[in-house]
């Protein structure tokens, strides 16, 4: 396996990046930012290296001084390769040397660091190990909004990994249901998602019935049956940036009480996304979902945050939940996704990813809201 470049960015782009993390960590009283593997090190230089490896890697950013990456001998010649690496000095090591010693040169002994959250335990405590006088922090917890603002070409690419995700919902729906596992449903959703342009199939809900009172149920062996409700909820990467949508479709014609709570969560998405200014507090767009589920008496039913954001991962800070102080940019780009679940009987979702422009807030997803019949 190689490094791969997921989004076409330049190095002058991935410079940007790393120069305006730097500043970030510096105004948070940081000495610098220790970054591993994963999507903080692809969006700040385009570099993804092997996905299981043992071996240190690890972007060294300090303000002040050039990024520095630390990376295996064997694995330099995929570094040299990735977009952002005119942007950075590569710093290698061999096997059967000290990687730690490496890193741990490039640091100030006494200073505290910011992480990246899914950096391994051995490494940290390995260059822990090496300056005993350093603290760290997680970047969640540090600079929670470092990817949180895109820019026009990264609102591009989510822009359209979302109409990938409409398309294979417009397709989806044209499929029999009745009679199917949900495991076959999902196993369409997927393939329908890859025809669309995507790359990486992160998940597909197909929650029929009483599994739809299951947020995060896993497609089963279920027979999806006439009378069902059945949510849908899809998404991954296109071109390195992600989509997620949910709507909830119903086998055959629906009784009084699901179209009412379809209609319920319908309003509520509606209102969260009407929440959607610049300047709002993200607290403000879960507040204005759940107060028209808790108007309908379905309140203690809507068991999740309302909305997260998405950008070169599905799920990623801001995060739209009471508590959530933080104001909301132009740039942004999360999740409203209010939802009813009624343990053993059905559940209702209904997503969009929504960006906020300079006057409000405007859908990535265009499929319709209401509820839709299939067969």
């Amino acid at each position: 396996m190689t490094g791969s470049t997921p989004a076409p960015f330049t190095a002058d782009d991935y410079r940007a990046r790393m120069e305006r993390a730097a500043r970030a960590a510096a105004d948070a009283g940081l000495a610098g930012l220790l970054v591993a593997p994963g999507p903080d090190l692809v969006w700040l230089t385009g570099y993804a290296p092997p996905a299981v490896t043992e071996r240190l890697t690890l972007l060294v950013l300090v303000p002040g001084r050039d990024p520095v990456l630390v990376v295996p001998t064997l694995e330099a010649p995929d570094a040299e390769k990735a977009a952002g690496a005119p942007a950075l000095t590569l710093r290698d090591w061999t096997d059967g040397t000290d990687p730690y010693a490496v890193a741990s040169a490039l640091l100030d002994a006494c200073g505290r660091f910011g992480v990246s959250d899914n950096a391994w335990a051995m490494h940290l405590l390995g260059v822990q190990k090496a300056l005993p006088g350093t603290s760290y922090a997680s970047l969640t917890e540090a600079l929670p909004m470092l990817r949180a603002v895109k820019d026009a070409a990264e609102l591009e690419l989510l822009a359209a990994a979302g109409a990938a995700a409409d398309a294979a919902f417009e397709e989806i729906r044209k499929l029999p249901f009745g009679g199917r596992r949900e495991s076959d449903v999902a196993a369409d959703l997927a393939d329908l998602l890859r025809g669309s342009g995507h790359s990486q199939v992160d998940f597909t809900i197909v929650a029929s019935g009483p599994n739809g009172a299951d947020p995060h149920h896993e497609a089963g062996d279920r027979v999806i049956r006439g009378g069902d409700m059945v949510v849908l909820d899809f998404g991954g990467l296109k071109d390195g940036y992600g989509s997620d949508t949910s709507r909830t479709v119903h086998v055959g014609e629906p009784g009084p009480e699901e179209r009412r709570v379809h209609e319920i969560v319908r309003e509520a998405q509606e209102a969260g996304f009407r929440a959607v200014r610049p300047g709002a507090a993200c607290q403000e767009v879960d507040r204005a979902a759940r107060a028209v589920i808790a108007e309908a008496g379905y309140g203690a039913r809507f068991v999740h945050r309302t909305g997260h954001g998405i950008g070169v991962t599905t799920h990623e800070p801001p995060y739209m939940i009471e508590g959530e102080r933080q104001p909301l940019v132009p740039g942004m780009c999360f999740s409203v996704e209010p939802g009813i679940y009624l343990p053993g009987r059905f559940g209702v979702r209904i997503e969009d990813i929504v960006t906020v422009t300079e006057d409000g807030g405007r859908r990535l997803n265009d499929t319709t809201r209401e509820l839709v019949l299939v067969d």
